[in-house]
């Protein structure tokens, strides 16, 4: 008689075991006196007395988000320590827009077989930019589930927690025509549009991630897993220093169309000017190889802006000056608010 036991099911515990140990101490790097529970508890404890001592009401902010099919490119690449940096970003940039302050992660990583070498990469990525940006990594599920997942496949999730006062909830209802729209750069397609992308440059094109291409002066691996940036610190920094912020919206997926007309008041739209920015080569050759029309472009990818600021136009230099001091921290002002009923978002 066959004895069935989970390993022959293709769940590895043990190999789940040597996961968790190997990140432990990345993970406690993150943690902030605040933190009262080590890895390995059913849940996590936060202390949230002493921090919440200076907040008349505060509010706790969420956001969940995933990488998404950049996982794929991961996989191509055999390297897979950004797209943990890159579920960090990509929580932690949705709820700053709010004017709050990130607190905590909780990450979700499933996939078919568990690869402990894997794991830890991706963790050590989340970790490092956890640090970078005083998050702490309280917990998180690893999940193997041979048959929901193809070998190889993996899916990266987390969610963020932050604090806001309730009367410094930034959400645009102060929007005004004539305000002006100040753009951070991006480092390029951030973790949207990989669907799309993919398609372009490995199924039109006919490129491998390790192809040479002389537009980008790059391969096309290299350029497709460059991190997300992390915009928290920089934007809490203008927060502290009181400068009056009327809206942001992260540039994420739905790119400028989606994203920027969530925080605009009703009669209200932005008018931006593309050519005052630089737009990355990236999205230039993705344009040529799949003739992608002007409006497709800025519906699907973020077109070298992670994020946009909304402010009265004469804080703009005050802005500019406070971002210098941020290595890798670029900012445009790329448009302007008008009153318009359609379209909302018009490029111009």
């Amino acid at each position: 008689m066959t004895i069935i036991d989970y390993k022959s099911a293709g769940v590895d515990i043990q190999a789940g075991n040597e996961a968790v140990k190997r990140i432990k101490r990345a993970v406690e790097k993150t943690f902030s006196p605040h933190v009262l529970t080590e890895i390995g508890a059913f849940g996590s404890l936060y202390d949230l007395k002493l921090l919440l001592k200076d907040y008349d009401h505060p509010l706790l902010v969420q956001s969940i988000d995933g990488v998404g099919t950049k996982t794929m490119i991961a996989r191509m690449m055999n390297r897979y320590d950004t797209i943990g940096m890159d579920v960090v970003s990509a929580t932690a940039n949705d709820i700053v827009v709010l004017g709050a302050t990130p607190l905590t992660l909780l990450d979700y990583i499933a996939n078919a077989h568990l690869d402990p070498n894997i794991v830890e990469a991706i963790v050590q990525g989340m970790a490092t930019a956890c640090v970078e940006n005083g998050i702490s990594l309280v917990g998180g599920e690893t999940a193997e589930m041979p048959g929901t997942y193809l070998p190889g496949e993996h899916d990266v999730v987390a969610i963020v927690t932050g604090v806001v006062d309730k009367s410094k909830v930034i959400l645009g209802k102060n929007i005004t025509a004539g305000d002006v729209v100040l753009g951070l750069h991006s480092s390029g397609l951030h973790t949207n549009g990989y669907s799309l992308a993919r398609k372009l440059f490995f199924d039109v094109a006919h490129l491998n991630v390790d192809s040479w291409h002389p537009e980008l002066n790059r391969t096309v691996g290299e350029t497709l897993l460059e991190p997300h940036l992390n915009y928290t610190r920089p934007i809490l920094h203008l927060l502290k220093e009181n400068i009056p912020i009327k809206g942001m919206a992260h540039i994420t997926g739905g790119g400028f169309i989606e994203n920027i007309p969530r925080i605009l008041p009703v009669g209200l739209g932005v008018q931006i000017d593309s050519m005052s920015w630089s737009i990355p080569p990236v999205f230039y050759v993705m344009q040529q190889l799949g003739a992608l029309n002007t409006e497709e472009l800025f519906r699907t990818f973020n077109m070298g802006i992670g994020m946009i600021i909304v402010v009265n136009e004469e804080w703009a230099e005050a802005i500019s000056l406070a971002l210098q001091q941020f290595s890798g921290i670029r900012m445009s002002q790329i448009g302007r608010v008008i009153r318009t009923e359609a379209p909302r978002v018009r490029i111009l």
